[in-house]
């Protein structure tokens, strides 16, 4: 499992003239089962997605295509963990995928 936080590198105008395509990436990759969840971080200065149970290589192209990235907007930073307990509610479908 990754988690991945993006840094905005530009002003924030631009962050939000290309935020529509951000979030319509963002949607693709949910579709695709590549993420489990997003947001933005406080204060505004990026972003964190927590992606599934994917391959690296597999999590690499899909930020390759977030616009944020192809515009030189924002940085990615992956990190990889591995789940080793789990708060009461948990989508039981997400334990099984994580363990």
């Amino acid at each position: 499992m990754y988690a991945v936080i993006l840094d905005y590198i530009r002003p924030l105008d631009e962050i939000d003239a290309a935020l529509a395509d951000h979030v319509t990436w963002l949607d693709a990759q949910y579709a695709a089962g590549t993420f489990l969840a997003s947001g933005r971080r406080e204060p505004r200065v990026g972003g964190m997605i927590i992606a599934a149970d994917v391959s690296r290589d597999v999590l690499d192209a899909a930020l390759a295509g977030d616009p944020f990235a192809v515009r030189s907007l924002a940085t990615h930073t992956v990190y990889e963990f591995h789940p080793s307990k789990w708060a009461d509610g948990v989508d039981e479908r997400l334990r099984e995928r994580m363990s």
